[in-house]
């Protein structure tokens, strides 16, 4: 006899971030059978629509009439809610909090790597928790390859958290990083430093074999600590960074604020670009014409602003703010795709939708687009062909918030359920 559970009646019965329902994940689930008021299936809205999971994967996706539920099957009627693929957090620091908590340069220097862990299990709970499944985790920031390891606890039920693709400890040209102090002190650094065929090709290896999903370069970056951002790898060294990672299946991002160097790396053929401060139209169409995309990172300059005294509307805008308005209205002009990660870690994680709030308030995206954008358009830029959309066969990743997202963003703050692999993790 099937189940028949309304929402009210669920909630009595729910699975907050239950034990059972993470070290469970990996055998078989019951169907679920959801019936929200609308469903988004990561392209358009579809009132009136239901969706069938079974074991982690969607089984069927169409108008809730012609749906059924398969006996053991547990129903949830939703109603008032709109039903979505699970979000793709495209740019996150797991094991960063925020700047005005901590200074970057005292996270990497005087925290421990066990407190950093620690600290990011609960970040990666409160991502999942925002209805983000799926994260690009681009660097470990000074703590090795403590990411692969917070993966493997999320893929083992141990502890809740979005699916990740983990950077590990990143690529800087040698000199160009942080944290720096004296001249007279060598200390730690946020990234791994390499040069040249060998250390290049040695490093990027090193880092797939200890489990990178991506590899991260740094196209630029400032040499002294009050200096402007310049290239700092060759062209030859960037093409080199991808040549030997794409053998092995791994894309490469490139973090680059300078035109050349965005220039450099996409001409290298990275997947992304993050931030793009000082793109100008030319190089902008230069990435899309060789499908690059951008990942402008906005609530990021907007935090660090705000944590240096800015206050909008109050005091004047700081010139990183309007580089960054510029250079948006440049990006969107040309065309380039743009993938939607805030570089959560400088602000809070959990806060990962101020991303696509500030593209939508401030920058004149549409919250369709940003909505498309968090689902099926970053599946699609980061290769990830078994998620963001709702269709037969993909995984069963899926959340429901109150309200329409398709026009107003803000509904996806209200999040009243998250499913993931076909596991109810937060009702």
């Amino acid at each position: 006899m099937r189940l028949l559970w309304s929402f009210a009646t669920a909630l009595l019965f729910s699975i907050t971030w239950s034990t059972s329902a993470q070290t469970s994940s990996s055998a078989p689930q019951p169907a679920l059978l959801l019936r929200p008021a609308a469903v988004f299936d990561g392209e358009t809205l579809h009132p009136g629509w239901a969706v069938l999971t079974e074991d982690s994967k969607i089984k069927a996706v169409g108008p809730a009439a012609q749906l059924q539920a398969p006996a053991g099957a547990q129903v949830l009627e939703l109603p008032g809610l709109t039903l979505l693929p699970g979000l793709i957090e495209g740019h996150s620091h797991l094991l960063l909090h925020p700047y005005n908590e901590t200074p970057w340069n005292d996270q990497v220097l005087l925290e421990s790597e066990a407190l950093r862990v620690a600290r990011a299990t609960v970040h990666a709970r409160a991502t999942l928790a925002a209805g983000f499944t799926t994260a690009r985790d681009l660097g470990s920031e000074g703590a090795g390859f403590a990411d692969v390891g917070l993966k493997q606890a999320i893929d083992q039920g141990l502890i809740p958290g979005p699916r990740l693709l983990v950077a590990t400890r990143a690529l800087v040209a040698t000199g160009s990083y942080g944290p720096k102090l004296s001249a007279d002190v060598d200390v730690p650094q946020g990234a791994q430093e390499a040069d040249g065929v060998d250390s290049i090709v040695r490093a990027v290896r090193e880092q797939m074999g200890k489990g990178a999903d991506i590899i991260k370069v740094y196209a630029d970056y400032r040499w002294g600590p009050n200096e402007s951002s310049r290239p700092t790898f060759s062209q030859e060294e960037l093409n080199l960074i991808v040549q030997t990672a794409r053998s092995a299946g791994r894309p490469v991002v490139a973090h680059a604020s300078t035109p050349e160097g965005m220039r450099r790396a996409t001409l290298a053929g990275v997947q992304t670009i993050e931030h793009g401060d000082g793109g100008t139209l030319e190089v902008f169409r230069l990435m899309k014409q060789r499908g690059v995309a951008l990942c402008p990172t906005v609530a990021a300059g907007e935090a660090i602003s705000r944590y240096r005294g800015w206050q909008p509307g109050t005091t004047p805008e700081p010139e990183r703010i309007r580089q960054k308005r510029e250079s948006m209205r440049l990006a969107l002009q040309s065309g380039v795709e743009l993938a939607i990660g805030g570089d959560v870690g400088v602000f809070a994680h959990g806060d990962n939708l101020r991303e696509a709030e500030q593209l939508v308030r401030t920058y004149g995206l549409t919250p369709l687009q940003v909505l498309r954008g968090l689902t099926a358009t970053n599946a699609r830029l980061f290769q990830l062909p078994d998620r963001g959309r709702l269709q037969p066969g993909l995984l069963a990743d899926l959340i429901a918030v109150s309200g329409d997202p398709t026009q107003d963003v803000a509904a996806l703050r209200q999040v009243r359920l998250v499913v993931k692999g076909g596991v109810i993790t937060k009702q």
